[in-house]
């Protein structure tokens, strides 16, 4: 399991699907909503929580592709399915490692873009907690979307369309978590039901995406 996950962490980067994608995907989306709603800082204060949420899960969408799409073409997963790894196993690495080269570096630099959109000091502890716990549950979400997926060329635009239905609850709570935060209101309660959300992928999807990949292999 470690040598899967380091392939993935190596193969990720050197594809083009790392983390410097996703950081600067999140920074033209930060730098550019001032320009198109204005300098006004209040403004950009109420919708700030917002904005950094949608960054964030835009910037993960991107690389959903490259989660299982190599592996299919130079047959990789023919071999997992072979190997004594279970597939539920290899599918939760390759989902872990898509969140440390995606999700992670997003809630470690959130902070930075935070301040150039003139979030509150207050809400900065929130929109962490918030990106901490949601963005495991977009990974996990993203792989099963890449399993229904695999194999169907130029299946980026369907799997988008496949994800993002599921990720509007994330968003949902997770904006709202970091609004409530920048607001000076307690925040427990959608962090509590982002964590569940997160909890519940985890333990449910990584046995559907393996089942739709056995199908897709066979």
């Amino acid at each position: 399991m470690k040598a899967l996950l380091i392939r993935d962490l190596r193969l990720a980067i050197r594809a083009g699907g790392g983390f410097g994608l996703g950081l600067a995907f999140f920074l033209i989306v930060t730098v550019l909503v001032p320009f198109g709603v204005g300098p006004q800082s209040a403004l950009l204060s109420e919708i700030a929580p917002g904005i950094l949420w949608l960054g964030a899960l835009l910037a993960c969408l991107l690389s959903l592709d490259r989660i299982l799409a190599l592996d299919w073409e130079d047959g990789t997963l023919d071999l997992l399915a072979c190997a004594p790894l279970p597939m539920e196993a290899a599918v939760s690495i390759k989902a872990l490692a898509h969140w440390l080269t995606t999700g992670l570096p997003l809630v470690i630099a959130a902070p930075l873009f935070a301040l150039l959109l003139n979030l509150p000091s207050a809400g900065y502890v929130p929109l962490v907690l918030s990106l901490l716990l949601g963005t495991p549950a977009l990974s996990v979400i993203g792989t099963f979307g890449a399993a229904l997926t695999v194999g169907i060329k130029r299946g980026g635009l369907l799997l988008s369309l496949l994800v993002l239905p599921l990720y509007v609850p994330t968003l949902i709570y997770g904006a709202e978590a970091a609004r409530r935060g920048a607001q000076g209101v307690e925040a427990s309660t959608p962090l509590f039901m982002l964590a569940g959300i997160t909890f519940g992928v985890i333990a449910l999807l990584p046995f559907a995406s393996a089942a739709v990949l056995r199908v897709n292999i066979r």
